[in-house]
């Protein structure tokens, strides 16, 4: 059996000592090398090539975050899982735009930290359960924001005529819909494709059924 090749960033020893006495234990992974900084850790994935590396975030020198994208640029065969305290949704973030293919906490058990490895190893992205709630909760809140900006320039009656355009009416459908004269349902169109920097009736219907326009009309 190939085992999976671990690489332990930590900065500090007695953690190294545990995970690596745990992964040992271990008959399908190994344990090949470890490191205490960042650069060590570049020093280190260039030597032995691992399959996984488990990083923690806060390191002496460059840190985590840069140790993870420079092996991520430079060794895109290695997988990154970054092992960590820190439990900030935007340190997930950065992990994840660094090229982290995982993020646990130490709080985590030892058999979550066992299938984060595997898990990476086989090209899956790893979590624990308490980063997975906290970042959901941080992008749906993100695209709630992302909707109400969405429509900050306009006036109700401008929400109304993009609405009418998201259902594909042409502005003389429009117009009878709303009460108002063809030329000024023309007008409302123009104004608000200038607002919203579109350029034509389709971007518009699209920008409408991207930001839920219909349900929150149906809200409002």
């Amino acid at each position: 059996m190939n085992k999976i090749s671990v690489v332990l960033v930590d900065d500090h020893a007695l953690v190294r000592l545990g995970l690596k006495t745990l992964i040992n234990d271990q008959v399908d992974m190994e344990v090949v090398d470890e490191a205490g900084t960042a650069q060590a850790a570049l020093q280190v994935v260039e030597r032995h090539h691992p399959r996984v590396v488990l990083m923690d975030i806060r390191l002496p020198g460059e840190g985590g975050l840069e140790a993870t994208r420079r092996i991520a640029d430079r060794f895109p065969d290695t997988r990154v899982v970054m092992l960590t305290s820190y439990a900030d949704e935007e340190l997930v973030m950065s992990a994840i735009r660094a090229g982290a293919v995982g993020y646990l906490l130490k709080e985590v058990g030892t058999e979550e930290v066992l299938h984060g490895i595997r898990a990476a190893a086989q090209g899956d992205s790893v979590m624990d359960a308490a980063t997975t709630t906290r970042l959901f909760a941080r992008v749906r809140a993100a695209d709630r924001k992302s909707e109400e900006d969405a429509f900050r320039d306009l006036t109700e009656r401008e929400m109304a005529v993009l609405y009418e355009v998201g259902q594909g009416k042409t502005n003389a459908e429009i117009a009878l819909s709303l009460n108002l004269s063809e030329k000024t349902a023309r007008n409302y169109v123009s104004a608000i494709l200038e607002k919203l920097h579109l350029s034509n009736r389709i971007e518009l219907a699209t920008y409408a059924v991207r930001y839920h326009l219909s349900e929150r009309m149906k809200r409002d």
